[in-house]
């Protein structure tokens, strides 16, 4: 079965399910027109098929489609961002450097 993300408004965070049983999330806090991403986690049983970087690319397709600027504060989301630049620009300009990207 095809991993399937959710968004968990109340929860604050994008959920990733596999095999009908929640793999992973990533965290987040919105604030005006910024989503920051702030720790992500895939459970140990899911690892190596992945789903961390689905749940990512899923998170950071939904802020671009929403207008959102991303702020990177999860390490993760960070380093899957710099080895994917066509996501950079969802980091405002001005905060790269603090991302290091």
């Amino acid at each position: 079965m095809d991993p399937k993300v959710v968004e968990d408004p109340a929860a604050r965070r994008f959920q990733i399910y596999a095999d009908d049983e929640l793999a992973g999330f990533v965290e987040y806090h919105l604030y005006a027109d910024e989503i920051a991403f702030l720790h992500t986690e895939i459970d140990s049983r899911f690892e190596g098929r992945g789903l961390g970087g689905k749940l990512a690319r899923h998170a950071l397709d939904d802020a671009r489609a929403k207008g959102r600027s991303v702020l990177p504060y999860c390490p993760f989301i960070r380093g899957w961002i710099s080895k994917h630049p066509d996501y950079i620009d969802l980091v405002p300009a001005d905060k790269r450097d603090r991302f290091d990207l």
